[in-house]
């Protein structure tokens, strides 16, 4: 018994510097781009466009828009449906996912954003925010896993409500009454399957 303690505590006694780096590493990451696009908002002297191609391109390598893809529409509904509509689904919710977060950094005015610890549990960290905006405080949690290109992140919740899940309620919604051409076709209409973050 005592050689299956020590051996336990060997292991965490060593390990537990590698998990607080990653949990660093991860906080720092969404920092850095936070922090990256905030400057990017600020600057005023760049065009819209190209602001926004910048941010997008700042952003893009640390999410996976293709797991978040997959989750939003569930696993049933996404072995329900061909490879090609896999294919047309996934290009469809990542530019409708892209479009409607750029529109959403226009409403940006100046917001504080103050980092917390991240935490791990298994193979994956989170990160929360808190977005102050005259006193109120709108928490955003960040959530990582581990792929084999590096921690990658795969969702948000915005006051506790995931925007995965509330896609995926909207998304199964539209399947049940009309699959997914339907759903296909409603994403590519601009204002649909939006998820409000009016402030307070």
């Amino acid at each position: 018994m005592k050689i299956l303690i020590y051996t336990i505590a060997f292991f965490f006694m060593f390990n537990q510097p590698a998990l607080a780096d990653e949990k660093s590493e991860v906080a720092g990451l969404v920092k850095e781009k936070i922090g990256l696009v905030i400057k990017l908002l600020k600057d005023k002297t760049i065009d819209k466009k190209e602001r926004n191609e910048q941010i997008i391109a700042a952003v893009l390598p640390i999410l996976d828009f293709e797991l978040m893809a997959q989750l939003s529409l569930g696993k049933t509904s996404w072995q329900s449906i061909s490879e090609e509509q896999q294919k047309e689904f996934t290009e469809l919710f990542v530019k409708r996912t892209q479009e409607s977060y750029l529109e959403k950094l226009d409403l940006y005015s100046n917001e504080e954003v103050v980092y917390k610890d991240a935490t791990m549990e298994k193979n994956r960290i989170f990160v929360m925010t808190e977005l102050v905006y005259k006193g109120d405080k709108i928490e955003m949690l960040y959530k990582f896993y581990k792929s084999k290109d590096g921690w990658k992140g795969y969702d948000v919740e915005i006051l506790g409500v995931s925007i995965i899940q509330t896609y995926r309620s909207q998304f199964n919604g539209v399947m049940k009454k009309g699959g997914i051409e339907e759903l296909l076709k409603k994403l590519k209409v601009t204002g649909e399957f939006e998820i409000s973050t009016e402030k307070k």
